[in-house]
């Protein structure tokens, strides 16, 4: 089994959110939080920090940890055909932009990122993750986990 350490960002201003729009490979695309691995010996507030720069060209600023999420997904559901399931723990924090200007991510996996209203989320083909820091954001559990996202419909891994 794989294990992935990633960090997300939940950028909530003025009724919108902060999306970003991913690349799959075979050029899908879905909608998801910026975020993404953390890497080697890297804390995951530089991280998310780090990552909203890289996919959207904003700065941010950590406000605070919104909770953790930690799925398998199965071997079948990888993009990758032929890999193992994969462990993927996500840690969620609500971030502020600070300044910068949002552009597409050079040479990566974000063809672009946008402020959506919250009521138009529902409508769009994206990531559980994004339901989840969503949910995270709102509802502020004491645990900082909510139930698993259940995938299908609009709703993807």
């Amino acid at each position: 089994m794989d294990l992935r350490l990633a960090a997300y960002a939940v950028c909530i201003e003025d009724g919108r959110v902060l999306l970003a729009h991913a690349v799959k490979p075979g050029g899908e695309r879905t909608w998801t939080l910026p975020g993404g691995r953390v890497e080697d010996a890297e804390d995951p507030v530089n991280a998310v920090v780090r990552e909203v720069a890289e996919e959207t060209g904003l700065t941010g600023e950590v406000e605070r940890l919104l909770g953790v999420d930690s799925r398998v997904v199965p071997a079948a559901e990888r993009r990758v055909p032929g890999s193992p399931p994969l462990h993927n723990v996500g840690v969620f924090y609500a971030v502020r932009i600070t300044g910068g200007t949002l552009r597409p991510e050079p040479n990566g996996q974000t063809a672009e990122s946008v402020w959506t209203p919250r009521a138009e989320v529902e409508g769009l083909a994206r990531s559980s993750l994004l339901d989840i820091g969503l949910t995270l954001a709102l509802t502020g559990p004491a645990t900082g986990h909510v139930a698993p996202v259940p995938v299908g419909g609009l709703i993807e891994h």
